[in-house]
Order: structure tokens, then C-alpha cells, then sequence
């Protein structure tokens, strides 16, 4: 599978970019804006081969195990591969290594994030690292191809570390370092017991059980478990019904019996973004019909006074989130549902020549709600209003339904959506036969006299005079006019007789879940294609049963839906 570039303006529909930093090999990194308007660092992975998608999987793999601070979200789906990172505060790991004075726990700090990155395959220049306090954390990890060799690692980190030697390490302080003038024997007195009990802590560790923090909050449930003497990390993962941030998974599980001071690695639900649906105008469930299909759900309820806005009553009224805005897949969206428009009467104008979606406004405006809309066949375009209940200018209670006719183009629906058709044999047209050159005209020739001499070949002349006494030359055989006989006539082809005429009907119910795009039917026969839907959007589509009148096909007939101009469906009549 390959993965298109990024939009140059977008990233998987969510990213605005703002900037490109830079490119190398595969990898794009752009500077992008996300949710709320922050600043993110996105890295694209142009994945063409199967090699590169397995050198990603395994970049992904060392990603989950080093947890980088930097790191906000990793996409691995086909078409999609990318990692998105944000800014961190701190030194950088180059001008923290020409400090003068290091202080000595950021230094073992570095020491340990060397050693993690080597059991990877990973060095220190293959990370931006942010020194922060005694704090050394990664800010973005270079992806590599194959891992390092343990003897290139080694040589990379020690090129690094060298320059933690540099300069003067500042020891912390301790706490009471000016009472080391009290007498070393209390000191050695109490050494020994001191020492016996650190011995035994250390071969036999306290053990405590591990408690259940699954669907918990993050913070809350690592604060229980760092109480109870665990170390936490976390890992991102995602389920749905559960609540964006929660605990889906811990590692080891509940009720084990772990040494303290052990990990605790605990799995926290971070679905993918996904899009807000408009739930306006439609009722409670509809709108969890609509949040259902984008993984979310219905949150809180309030009832609103639709008389301001003209809503009918149980007809959502506003929402949030927003619709068309980025939300988390599990989030909730909060409706106003409208109690109803108090004592009001309204009306309609003549809404004849609309679009539906202009009707529907009209209505909205009015008080009033499309409750059906009826198709019936038209030379009109597709989607015009053709007429309306209640009619034009008759004044009618807030809230009462509206029903709209709708002309849909002259075709039948199909019965049941067609799989894929053979094709029809390719045309061959008859080979001409070519006429026979026609003949040189040769001069007619009389038949000659019969000659009863079996063996004497010579002419004899004829000496027979006519009335007039005049004595006609000698006949001879060259002298006698030959009538030559009449040439066949060409052999002709008889062409293949024409297909059979008939008259077939369209039918076919688009599905409630047609993806967007603008869609249009054509029918193609012995004597090619011909229209017979004119392109429409798929919002006017979805869950539209769709019929045609008969038409007029020769031979051989298929319906060809197209989407964007792209063979979409096929439909057999």
C-alpha cells in the first residue's frame, strides 16, 4: 500500500500546515496547527514499499517503549503514517553540554537516557534531547531505517558523553554537611545498624499488590499507585465506551504482588480525532444515530425555549462541540433541544423552484420542520422543490410539519445493488470483400458457319448473291463478332443482423451511508453510453430509491453509477 504525500495545506484532514522544516530520505516534517490552535511538529512517511512499512512498525515499537515527553500521537493505517510531537521546555542537550557547571543529576540523567536509547539501537544524536532542570527528556526521535550496531551506538555516545566531562559537575548540597565535626563514633555506632537494615531492604524488597486502576483517570490513578511505592508510565491506546483519558489497561494486572519500587505501565484511552456531525434540526435520536456512526456520543440534555429561534419542539436547537469541528472518538456532544414555539401562528412562501436544502431553511425560519420529503419524477432538476404542504402563504401553528415533492430524474431504481458484470464481447465489424476487377469489353464476335468438311480447316468463301447482285466478302472466323459472356456479379457479405431493441427500467436505493460526492447514472449498450441521471450531490442521495422511466437500449444493457466521474456501481437491468 502506498502513502500519498501530505496535502500541502493539510494533513489527514486535521493538521493545518503552517510551514515545511525540512525533508530527508522519506520523511516530510512540517510545522502544523491542530485542535484549539496549537503549534504541533507532524513527521510524514512517505511508505511505498513494504520495507518502509516495516521499518515504520518498528520505529512505532521503539516509540512505545521509550515514551518520548515530545511525543503526542503515532498513525500507522494504510495511506496514513506519521508521528505528531510538541515543543518541551528545557536546554538543548548541544548548549547544555558547553555549560560550564553541570549540575550532577542532569548529568546521570543524560548517562541513563543513553543507555535506554542503546537497548534500541538508538544513539544521543539520533534524539533531540531538552535538558530541564535534573530532568533529560526526548523532544523528537529521528527514525531509522535498520537499528545501529551496538559498536556504532557506542561509538556515537561516547562522542557525547566526553563533553559531559567538560567543565566542573556541581554536586548537590546535602542537608547537615556542617555537623560532620560530631564525634565519628556516633557515627560508627550507629553504622552498623543502619547498614544491617539497608542489606536486608535491598535482598528482600517490600512487596504490595498491585491495585485496579482501569478505567480511572490518568493522573489519579498514577498518584494512587505512586502512593502505594510504584513507578508509572504511561502508553497510549484506544477502546471504545470508555472516557478519553482513562485508564484502559495496566501492566502488570490488578491483584499482582510487585516489589516496590518495580513499573507500572498504564495503557490511557487517546482515540484518533474524527470530525462533529451537525445534529441541528434533528431530534434525540437521530442525533445519537448521527454521533454513533463517529464513535461519540449524546452528553447532557438541556431544554431550551425554541420561540427566539423558530425550532418545533424536540428539535435540537444548537450543540456542542460545534459542527465540523475536531473531537476525540468517545467524546460528548451537548445538545439544546427545543420545548416548542408558545402560541405562534407562521407560514411558508411559495418554496416551488428551491433546492431542498433552501427549502429547508425557508422552514426553519418559518417555525416549521421537514418531516418527509416525496420524490416524483421530473424534467426539472434534480432536487427541485415541486410542491409543498402546507401551501403557500396559508398561516398554520409553529411546529407543524412540512412535506416537500421533489423531482428526481426520469429512471428506475434498481431492485438490489449489481456485482460485478462481464464484459460484453469486443465488436469485431465483417471484413469487406473486395469485387472482382471487371473485365476488358471485347468487341462482339458472330459465330462461325458449321462446317461439315470433318478435316478441311479453310474457308470456304461464299459465292451466294443477293438480289441486288452483289457478292458479300468472304466470311472467316476472325471476322466473326465474339459477345463475351456477362461476369458473375461480387460475392457480398451479409452484415451481422443488428441487435434486438427492448426497453429496460433503473432501479436502485442509495445507501444512508454514500460516501460525500457528486454522483451520475448513465446506461450502456451496443450503441455506447448514453445519460440518464444527471449529476447530483450525495446529500440529496443518501437513502434515495431512486427509479427511472424505461429506457430504449439494443443488445446487451448495464447502469454505471459514477462518483466524481469514477465507475462507482454497476446495476443489471
Amino acid at each position: 500500500m502506498t502513502s500519498p504525500p501530505p496535502s500541502p495545506t493539510r494533513i489527514d484532514g486535521k493538521y493545518d500546515v503552517l510551514r515545511e522544516l525540512s525533508r530527508h530520505g522519506n520523511v516530510t516534517l512540517s510545522e502544523v496547527r491542530a485542535a484549539q490552535g496549537v503549534t504541533r511538529t507532524v513527521a510524514w512517511f512517505d511508505v511505498a514499499t513494504p520495507a518502509a512499512r516495516q521499518a515504520f512498525h518498528a520505529y512505532r515499537s521503539v516509540l512505545r517503549a521509550l515514551n518520548p515527553a515530545g511525543l503526542t500521537d503515532v498513525v500507522a493505517r494504510p495511506g496514513a503514517y506519521y508521528t505528531v510531537w510538541q515543543a518541551l521546555a528545557g536546554t538543548p542537550l548541544a548548549a547544555f553540554l558547553v555549560q560550564s557547571v553541570k549540575p550532577a543529576e542532569a548529568v546521570e540523567a543524560l548517562r541513563g537516557l543513553a543507555g535506554r536509547l542503546a537497548e534500541h539501537g538508538y544513539a544521543l544524536p539520533d534524539a533531540d534531547v531538552m535538558v530541564d532542570g535534573h530532568e533529560a527528556r526526548i523532544a523528537f526521535l529521528h527514525a531509522l531505517d535498520t537499528p545501529r550496531t551496538p559498536e556504532s551506538v557506542a561509538t556515537l555516545n561516547v562522542q557525547t558523553l566526553t563533553a559531559l566531562d567538560g567543565g566542573r559537575v556541581r554536586r548537590p548540597r546535602r542537608p547537615g554537611a556542617w555537623l560532620t565535626f560530631v564525634p565519628g563514633l556516633l557515627l560508627l555506632g550507629g553504622a552498623g545498624y543502619l547498614g544491617a537494615q539497608a542489606a536486608q531492604t535491598y535482598l528482600n524488597p517490600p512487596v504490595r499488590e498491585v491495585v485496579d486502576v482501569t478505567g480511572q483517570e490518568a493522573q489519579s490513578a498514577a498518584r494512587k499507585l505512586s502512593a502505594l511505592g510504584f513507578r508509572v508510565e504511561y502508553t497510549q491506546g484506544q477502546t471504545g465506551g470508555k472516557a478519553i483519558g482513562s485508564i484502559i489497561r495496566q501492566d502488570p494486572a490488578a491483584g499482582t504482588n510487585l516489589p516496590l519500587g518495580r513499573l507500572v505501565t498504564l495503557t490511557v484511552n487517546n482515540p484518533p480525532a474524527t470530525e462533529v456531525p451537525r445534529l441541528e434540526e434533528m431530534n434525540v435520536a437521530q442525533a445519537k444515530d448521527a454521533l454513533k456512526d463517529r464513535a461519540m456520543v449524546l452528553g447532557k440534555i438541556i431544554r431550551v425555549d425554541g420561540t427566539l429561534t423558530n425550532t418545533p419542539e424536540g428539535r435540537i436547537v444548537t450543540q456542542l462541540p460545534e459542527p465540523g469541528s475536531s473531537a476525540q472518538r468517545g467524546q460528548q456532544v451537548q445538545v439544546m433541544v427545543s420545548t416548542g414555539v408558545a402560541g405562534k401562528e407562521t407560514w411558508l412562501p411559495l418554496l416551488a423552484g428551491l433546492t431542498v436544502e433552501q427549502a429547508k431553511l425557508h422552514a426553519r425560519a418559518a417555525g416549521l420542520v421537514v418531516t418527509r420529503v416525496k420524490e416524483q419524477p421530473s424534467e426539472k432538476a434534480a432536487g427541485t422543490v415541486l410542491a409543498q404542504t402546507p401551501a403557500a402563504f396559508v398561516r398554520v401553528a409553529s411546529g407543524s410539519p412540512v412535506v416537500l415533492t421533489v423531482a428526481i430524474a426520469r429512471y428506475s431504481p434498481p431492485s438490489r445493488p449489481a456485482d460485478s458484470l462481464p464484459l460484453p464481447p469486443v465488436y469485431v465489424p465483417p471484413t469487406p470483400v473486395q469485387p472482382e476487377p471487371a473485365q476488358p469489353e471485347v468487341p462482339a464476335q458472330p459465330e462461325a458457319p458449321t462446317d461439315t468438311t470433318p478435316t478441311d480447316q479453310t474457308p470456304v468463301p461464299d459465292t451466294t448473291t443477293t438480289p441486288d447482285g452483289i457478292t458479300p466478302d468472304p466470311v472467316t472466323p476472325d471476322s466473326i463478332p465474339v459477345t463475351p459472356l456477362p461476369s458473375p456479379a461480387p460475392e457480398t457479405t451479409t452484415p451481422n443482423p443488428a441487435p434486438a431493441a427492448r426497453t429496460v427500467t433503473f432501479r436502485y436505493t442509495f445507501p444512508a451511508n454514500l460516501p460525500d460526492g457528486s454522483y451520475s447514472v448513465v446506461v450502456k449498450d451496443a450503441g455506447g453510453e448514453r445519460p440518464i441521471m444527471p449529476a447530483a450531490d450525495a446529500g440529496a442521495l443518501r437513502g434515495l430509491a431512486a427509479t427511472s422511466a424505461e429506457a430504449p437500449v439494443s443488445g446487451d444493457a448495464v447502469f454505471i453509477i459514477r462518483k466524481d466521474g469514477v465507475d462507482f456501481a454497476t446495476v443489471t437491468p
